[in-house]
């Protein structure tokens, strides 16, 4: 009795493998490098591992308190506008879209990206441009949320409490600007998650002080794991909402993570997700030399898995430092959700390598980790329409947020009627 009660705190091999969707060869190599340390079973001496340790450790890629089944889905009981900040080539803005939310007007400077937004909604009123040169006053009160995916800046501080005066010259300022010219009852800003630590966290909580002082409280900060919301990709992004003050007894919740993890067959092949294989398209290709070297890496493989005297020609002076470095060389599995894109398919410290064939992923096939429809169209050159993908809000994940939107706003307008 004591020792099944005392099983209960482990989880055998093959539990942890289901589990964090690796191979138990992976997890023995692991063991055997000291990252993920089993111990022996008294009895039969096999293997296994201490829950909590697990648990803890890939925490980011799982979580065990999620419900089975559930669902976000909510519909507008009005139709509700949106305005876009830094709009990118429209991953948050499709998401939104997707949701049931009327976008009203984006800015983005970026021009192939505006291409792009123009390409597929020629209905959208695309603001091309730097945003300090556009006013938005013609929007007072006339959209329910403006969101934006301003970059992370450093300030000017002044004082003890950073103020909209001196955040002046920064992105967040404009984003600021926007919000107090438009009055929306929400507005959302989503970065990445190194936002909550940049200048040790006084980046954001100047960015809070800031949306308290033009009227809006900001409920407490989440960073999202788009794996939990129907994403094939290991991304992280931070969401920051804020509530127009005078709006009271109405909660903005976040959405509910889902249980299940989507996986890289599932981004490119029949399934859940999308209804074909992946369409072929064009995409980047790797020198011959690295070629030749990545040709020996398997599926969830990386530069360890390398024949030695390669690893210290591939890495140099790599090879000698420490960390593991684990997205160089690095082949992506079918079984498991892609590592987050970049801004290029090919770079060698964040290596993302088909899992059959030995090249980056093509075009539509980072368009389909980012869950944009097939029917989504990049303009600009190759490198153009990888760029504007990476940089992108999963659209999924923008979804996801969208629903948490309608529901505030659905509350919000049904109290405002009852009053």
């Amino acid at each position: 009795m004591l020792y099944k009660l005392v099983m209960n705190d482990y989880l055998t091999i093959s539990e942890v493998s289901k589990l964090l969707k690796k191979s138990t060869k992976t997890l023995r190599r692991w063991d055997d490098e000291g990252k993920l340390c089993a111990v022996r079973e008294p009895i039969s001496n096999y293997r296994v591992y201490r829950k909590s340790e697990v648990e803890t450790l890939f925490a980011d890629f799982f979580r065990t308190d999620i419900a089975e089944t559930t669902s976000n889905i909510v519909k507008p009981d009005h139709e509700y506008k949106v305005l876009e900040l830094f709009a990118g080539a429209g991953g948050l803005a499709v998401g939104m879209e997707k949701a049931g939310l009327k976008c009203v007007a984006l800015n983005e400077i970026d021009k192939f990206a505006c291409n792009t937004l123009r390409r597929n909604r020629p209905h959208w009123n695309v603001l091309e441009g730097d945003i300090k040169d556009f006013d938005f006053t013609e929007y007072k009160d006339q959209v329910d949320l403006v969101t934006g995916g301003f970059p992370c800046q450093a300030f000017s501080y002044a004082g003890k409490k950073l103020g909209l005066a001196d955040a002046r010259g920064t992105l967040f300022y404009e984003f600021a600007r926007v919000v107090k010219e438009v009055n929306p009852a929400i507005c959302i800003g989503e970065n990445v998650r190194g936002l909550l630590s940049h200048e040790n966290g006084k980046t954001l909580q100047g960015m809070i002080s800031i949306l308290n002082e033009i009227g809006y409280n900001v409920i407490p900060v989440e960073v999202l794991k788009a794996i939990h919301y129907r994403v094939p990709q290991k991304r992280e992004r931070l969401i920051l909402v804020g509530i127009r003050k005078d709006i009271k007894d109405i909660k903005f919740t976040y959405p509910k993570p889902y249980k299940k993890v989507y996986n890289l067959k599932d981004a490119l092949k029949k399934g859940e997700l999308y209804d074909c294989d992946v369409p072929i398209s064009n995409g980047a290709k790797y020198p011959k030399s690295k070629k030749e070297v990545l040709d020996l890496v398997p599926q969830k493989g990386y530069w360890r898995d390398l024949p030695v005297e390669i690893q210290k020609e591939f890495m140099g002076g790599s090879f000698y430092l420490g960390g593991g470095k684990t997205g160089m060389a690095r082949r992506i599995g079918w079984d498991e959700p892609c590592l987050t894109l970049t801004c290029s398919p090919a770079q060698k410290q964040t290596e993302r390598c088909h899992p059959d064939e030995t090249r980056p992923f093509s075009v539509r096939e980072y368009a389909r980790i980012q869950t944009f429809p097939d029917s989504w169209e990049f303009t600009g050159s190759l490198a153009q329409q990888y760029k504007q993908i990476g940089n992108a809000v999963p659209v999924n994940l923008g979804c996801e947020v969208g629903y948490s939107v309608i529901k505030f706003l659905n509350e919000y307008y049904s109290l405002s009627n009852l009053e």
